[in-house]
């Protein structure tokens, strides 16, 4: 069961969905030619997903689903940028 300070900090659910479409959105990645999209999911998964979300459309929830895969993952970028700069000899210490 969450605790009330879990609950305090997690974001309402309908701004999540609201946020990764703007978000989108300001990136230009709503803009343009659409391409059509079609595939089974489970209803559970579904409502879920819209459920956490706040998105009561199908189509808006397909495309913060694909929002959220399409943002850079700011942890592989630094991990990227910091690559081999330890050099063989650094040893951890635990």
């Amino acid at each position: 069961m969450p605790h009330d300070h879990d609950l305090a900090a997690r974001p309402a659910p309908a701004s999540i969905g609201a946020a990764l479409l703007e978000e989108a959105r300001q990136a230009g990645l709503l803009d343009g030619k659409t391409e059509h999209v079609s595939f089974r999911v489970p209803k559970a998964l579904l409502d879920a997903a819209k459920r956490e979300t706040g998105l009561p459309s199908t189509s808006e929830l397909g495309l913060a689903a694909l929002a959220m895969l399409a943002r850079p993952d700011p942890v592989a970028a630094a991990m990227r940028q910091i690559r081999g700069t330890l050099g063989p000899s650094h040893t951890l210490e635990y």
